[in-house]
């Protein structure tokens, strides 16, 4: 007998009334109409089965520290930069693992279930890598995680206590511990040299140890900031194509047309994907403006339509930096459909791709998907296609891991009390 069936469920390539036969953690069959007998069966009621939801970029050690040791008044990066420099020597180990335990029942009961974030290392005791890792151990049977080593404070900026720059010693000792990527933030140095150099570096490490490499890369509104070009070239140099992150981007939004016009080819080429964070893109960058106002966010349609992959993430979670979110990469991908004005039919398709497959693909998930092969990990949202799922930010119905349901929310419907109307609403357009 079959372990579990979904039917009469509605895919995101716009098939409907489809069935998906589930055996052993694995989907076995993906076909219209089927009905047979199973342990448990779930009618999809027409509504949309999508692949778990992932989010590419994200600091988990920083999350659900909203007010430790003070809030951001302000809400500027600067600020909250300072801010973490303060709360750091505080942290304990239980308290980091406890904070970032409870965001992943945040995440399991949004539908997210892959997470890549960049931890700390610029800290001689590797308390957050320590916890993180211990979180990566608890939370695998339900949440893939995966690490970065996040030289916060610079590679070569950063120094001990002691005044020594040991900043790539403690990114070596992470990786050597079992954290997943290496990271960088070449614009955070010094110089706009050391900043090239701290890619080099960072990148010739990541081939010696055939890992994938996220940086934070021109996260300002600085056009003249373009280490993006220098990841670009290392990934050719090093043939890394295919394993190579740029995430935030920003400076991309000030630049000259014509310069871009020259850079995105060379993304492309060098196989670099790019992860755009439009919440906190859309409030840290432009602060320096008044009108006009800049938008904050990388070229995402531009750098969509020459073939770069690019995702959205959703950076933080009520932490020195932001002050919001809950989870939820609908909400993400719904500010990035209005920043980057992808409001056209395909457009916005590829903003509800841009929180499930193409993360998928950037974090090298294996068996993602819904077809037959793949883990038996699906979310059912109370919306009947991806535009729908966004315009509601639909409730996450059941959220299954390996063909378990790990989580389920009840139907976002209001009860009414009006004469001559029906006598409640779920929001949903009828067709």
């Amino acid at each position: 007998m079959i372990d579990l069936l979904i039917k009469n469920a509605a895919l995101g390539d716009g098939r409907t009334n489809m069935s998906i036969v589930v055996n052993g953690g694995r989907i076995t069959d993906v076909l219209p109409g089927f009905i047979s007998d199973a342990h448990q069966t779930i009618d999809a009621n027409g509504f949309l089965v999508s692949p778990p939801f992932v989010d590419a970029h994200f600091h988990m050690d920083a999350t659900l520290s909203y007010g430790l040791p003070r809030v951001n008044q302000s809400g500027t990066l600067l600020e909250g930069i300072a801010l973490w420099g303060e709360l750091k020597p505080h942290l304990t180990f239980d308290a980091l693992v406890d904070r970032a335990l409870a965001y992943c029942d945040w995440a399991v009961a949004k539908g997210l279930l892959a997470i890549r974030s960049h931890v700390d290392i610029c800290d001689e005791r590797l308390l957050a890598v320590e916890a993180l890792l211990e979180v990566k151990r608890r939370v695998k049977p339900y949440l893939d995680l995966q690490l970065v080593a996040f030289p916060q404070d610079g590679i070569g900026r950063w120094k001990d206590s002691k005044g020594n720059p040991t900043a790539i010693e403690l990114l070596r000792s992470s990786l050597n511990k079992g954290v997943d990527v290496v990271g960088g933030i070449p614009h955070f140095e010094r110089t706009m040299n050391e900043g090239a150099a701290s890619v080099t570096l960072l990148c010739e490490e990541a081939a010696k140890r055939g890992l994938r490499v996220d940086m934070h890369c021109d996260e300002t509104d600085d056009p003249m900031s373009r280490h993006i070009e220098t990841l670009a070239y290392e990934t050719q140099r090093l043939g890394l194509q295919g394993r190579v992150n740029g995430s935030h981007l920003t400076s991309m939004h000030s630049m000259d047309n014509y310069y871009v016009s020259k850079l995105i080819p060379l993304i492309r080429e060098a196989g670099v994907s790019a992860v755009a964070n439009p919440l906190l893109n859309i409030t840290i960058q432009g602060r320096h403006d008044t009108y006009p106002k800049r938008r904050g966010m990388t070229r995402v349609p531009e750098l969509m339509a020459a073939g770069v992959d690019v995702a959205f993430g959703h950076d933080c979670v009520m932490d020195p930096w932001y002050s919001l979110g809950s989870g939820d990469m609908l909400e993400v991908a719904h500010m990035g459909l209005h920043v980057a004005q992808m409001t056209g039919q395909a457009a916005m398709r590829a903003c509800f791709d841009a929180v499930t497959k193409t993360p998928a693909k950037i974090l090298g998930l294996e068996g993602y998907g819904i077809e037959r092969g793949c883990n038996a990990d699906f979310v059912l949202v109370q919306a009947r296609d991806p535009i729908e799922a966004i315009r509601t930010r639909a409730t996450r119905l059941k959220v299954i891991r390996r063909g378990k349901v790990i989580a389920e929310t009840a139907p976002n419907t209001a009860n009414l009390n009006l004469p001559g109307r029906p006598n409640s609403a779920d929001f949903l357009h009828t067709r």
